[in-house]
């Protein structure tokens, strides 16, 4: 993490899947009813609306504070968010499939009663994993993308530089930045619902990447943008 300067994550605004999943949950489904891949799954009315209200940040900030590169999820909800919220703002964005939500395999699409009721032996094999080290058949575990994401940063010039990705992304960047262990990030995960379009980041000072926000929608508001907390499309 010596390389950076700045570092900042995003979680994508909400999106149509978003509110889906919100529904299935509420309604006791087995199955989120969506019909793209989760790839491309676009943003909601709100979660552009979110998007828009994310730019204030980046255009009212000093030309050198400002990101030098945005990395981009090649998901389609992250993308739309990106471009929405540097819009005419001259920071290159670069697409990297590293940072795509976490794949899950055969849950995909599936409630959390839909995994029980479906697949009974994954949901207790989940639960005695616990979720840092859960790897569902044909899926990724946390661990799995934790090493995805040391690969990307590693590879990023130095500087200044904005992600725009998902919800365990934002979460599991700051166990890498911050040199968290699987309790505190668990800590962290239990008592806090990531929020669409939040912003994270971290700012160097006397050698070090201190925290300067966390899950941050202030902007929002202030925007007339909706807060939402909405979870990604997974069980």
């Amino acid at each position: 993490m010596e390389k950076f300067t700045w570092l900042a994550v995003v979680r994508h605004g909400q999106s149509t899947g978003n509110i889906a999943a919100a529904a299935a949950e509420g309604d006791g489904a087995e199955v989120i009813d969506i019909a793209e891949r989760d790839a491309d799954v676009p943003l909601s009315v709100t979660g552009r609306e979110q998007a828009g209200a994310l730019r204030r940040v980046f255009a009212e900030m000093l030309a050198d504070r400002r990101p030098e590169v945005a990395v981009v999820s090649p998901y389609l909800r992250a993308r739309q968010t990106a471009e929405a919220a540097l819009a005419d703002l001259h920071v290159p964005l670069r697409i990297d499939e590293r940072l795509r939500d976490r794949e899950l395999g055969v849950l995909d699409l599936l409630t959390t009663r839909g995994v029980e009721a479906r697949l009974p032996e994954e949901a207790r094999r989940r639960a005695r994993l616990g979720k840092f080290y859960y790897r569902p058949p044909g899926g990724e575990s946390w661990a799995d993308v934790l090493l995805r994401l040391r690969s990307l940063l590693s590879d990023l010039p130095p500087g200044r530089a904005v992600l725009f990705a998902h919800e365990a992304t934002v979460l599991l960047i700051r166990y890498l930045v911050e040199g968290l262990d699987e309790a505190a990030l668990m800590e962290i995960a239990r008592s806090t619902t990531v929020a669409n379009c939040s912003l994270s980041s971290w700012r160097r000072r006397d050698g070090v990447l201190i925290p300067e926000t966390f899950n941050d929608v202030s902007h929002l508001p202030a925007e007339g943008a909706p807060v939402t907390r909405q979870e990604d499309v997974h069980a």
